[in-house]
C-alpha cells in the first residue's frame, strides 16, 4: 500500500468578525513534499450547457467517441491535492483580509484558467464526480456568508455588474474551458433580503450550487445539540422552500468551528426534517486532500482564504499557495480526462481509499 505523509496541526484564524478561532487544517511537511476540487456519483445539477431532454442522434458504426490521451503525457495524477477557495466580500473597499476587491477577484480568476484550473462545486469535488478534460486542475470557488456584493439581480433579472458572479460569468466567457461553477454558502439575511425564489433559484439553474451556513450564523461549538441541528435544518428549508428541487449536500461551518459532536455537521435532523452532507468546510488553510486519497476527511475539509501576497496571514492564502502549486505541478491533482478510472504516477506518495481501489490506474 503506497503512503503518503502530511502534517495534521491547528492555527488560530481571524473570521470576519475579528475573533480568533482554531480551526483544524491539513499543513504540509514541506514545499517539495506536497501531493495534491468530486466519488463517483453523478453531480445533483448538471451544467447548464448540457442538453437535457433532447433526442440525440442515432449510434452510427462510422461514429467514435474520441479517447482521453495517456495518463503519462498530461502527467495525470488524480491523487493529487486541490486547492478549495474561500472568498467573502468582493468590494471596492476591503475592511479585512477577508475582503476582495472585484479587480483582484478577477485576477485570480484569470490566473486559474490561464494555469488550467476548472472550476467544480464542492459537491462534485466531494463526490469525486469531476468530469475535466484530461490536463486540467480543479479548484473550488466557495463563498460565505450569502453577501449582496457576491451576488444580485439587476432589473432585468441578470447579475449585477461587480458582483462576484457576473465577474466570474465575465471570465468564463473568455475562457470557454473555465466553467462558470461556485458554491455559495448562505446565511441569513440571504443575499441582502433579496428575493429567494428569484436569486436562489437563478443560481441553482446555471448550475450553481447552494449549501449550508446555518440560519443566523452562531459558532456551533457554544450551542446545544438541538440548537445545531434546528440551524442547519431551518436554513436548509428556506434553500429549499425557494428552490423545491435543490439538494442542500454541503455545509460551511460558521467561523470554522465543529459542534461538540462532530457528527451533526455531517447529519441529523430537527422536528422531523432531516439533512446530510456530503462535506463539510473549514475555513482554512492549506490546498485539501484529493476525494480518492485515503487523507480526506469528508468532516474536515481545508479551505485556502482568497488573498494576495501581503498582509496577515498571506503564506496561507491563495496568491503563496497557488505560486506553490504551480512550483510543484506534481503535486496538483491532474485530471486524465477520464472518469472511469484514477490515474496516478506509479509509486507516488499516495494512498488509494479501498472503494475506489478497482479504479486505480498507475502508470
Amino acid at each position: 500500500m503506497l503512503s503518503i505523509s502530511d502534517t495534521r496541526g491547528r492555527l488560530a484564524h481571524s473570521s470576519p468578525d475579528g475573533r480568533n478561532r482554531a480551526v483544524r487544517f491539513l499543513t504540509l511537511a514541506a514545499v517539495t513534499g506536497l501531493t495534491l476540487a468530486g466519488g463517483c456519483a453523478a453531480p445533483s445539477d448538471p451544467a447548464p450547457d448540457r442538453a437535457q431532454g433532447r433526442p440525440q442522434p442515432a449510434a452510427s458504426s462510422a461514429t467514435t467517441t474520441p479517447q482521453p490521451p495517456p495518463p503519462a503525457s498530461v502527467s495525470a495524477n488524480e491523487l493529487g491535492q486541490v486547492p478549495v477557495l474561500m472568498y467573502h466580500r468582493i468590494t471596492e473597499t476591503p475592511t479585512s483580509v477577508y475582503d476582495r476587491t472585484p479587480q483582484d477577484f478577477r485576477a485570480e480568476l484569470e490566473r486559474l484558467a490561464r494555469e488550467n484550473y476548472v472550476p467544480v462545486t464542492t459537491t462534485e469535488y466531494a463526490t469525486g464526480n469531476m468530469d475535466i478534460p484530461a490536463g486540467t486542475h480543479p479548484v473550488v470557488l466557495t463563498f460565505d456568508d450569502s453577501s449582496v456584493t457576491q451576488f444580485s439581480l439587476n432589473a432585468n433579472g441578470e447579475p449585477a455588474q461587480g458582483t462576484a458572479v457576473r465577474i466570474l460569468l465575465d471570465v468564463a466567457a473568455r475562457h470557454p474551458d473555465f466553467r462558470p461553477v461556485a458554491s455559495f454558502y448562505v446565511t441569513e439575511p440571504v443575499f441582502g433580503k433579496q428575493d429567494n425564489q428569484r436569486t436562489l433559484r437563478w443560481l441553482h439553474e446555471h448550475g450553481f450550487e447552494i449549501g449550508n451556513h446555518t440560519k443566523e450564523h452562531p459558532t456551533l461549538s457554544q450551542v446545544s445539540a438541538r440548537e445545531v441541528q434546528r440551524q442547519l435544518v431551518t436554513m436548509q428549508q428556506e434553500i429549499t422552500s425557494a428552490v423545491p428541487d435543490a439538494r442542500v449536500r454541503t455545509l460551511a461551518l460558521p467561523h470554522g468551528i465543529s459542534p461538540d459532536n462532530e457528527e451533526l455537521a455531517r447529519s441529523g435532523n430537527f422536528e422531523g426534517v432531516q439533512y446530510r452532507h456530503e462535506a463539510v468546510l473549514l475555513v482554512g488553510a492549506s490546498p485539501a486532500p484529493s476525494p480518492f486519497s485515503q487523507e480526506f476527511d469528508p468532516l474536515n475539509v481545508p479551505r485556502i482564504r482568497s488573498q494576495g501576497d501581503s498582509g496577515k496571514g498571506a503564506k496561507f492564502g491563495s496568491t503563496s499557495w497557488l505560486d506553490k502549486l504551480a512550483a510543484n505541478p506534481e503535486s496538483r491533482y491532474t485530471s486524465d480526462g477520464n472518469p472511469e478510472r484514477i490515474s496516478f504516477p506509479d509509486g507516488t506518495e499516495a494512498s488509494i481509499v479501498e472503494s475506489a481501489a478497482e479504479r486505480a490506474h498507475p502508470y
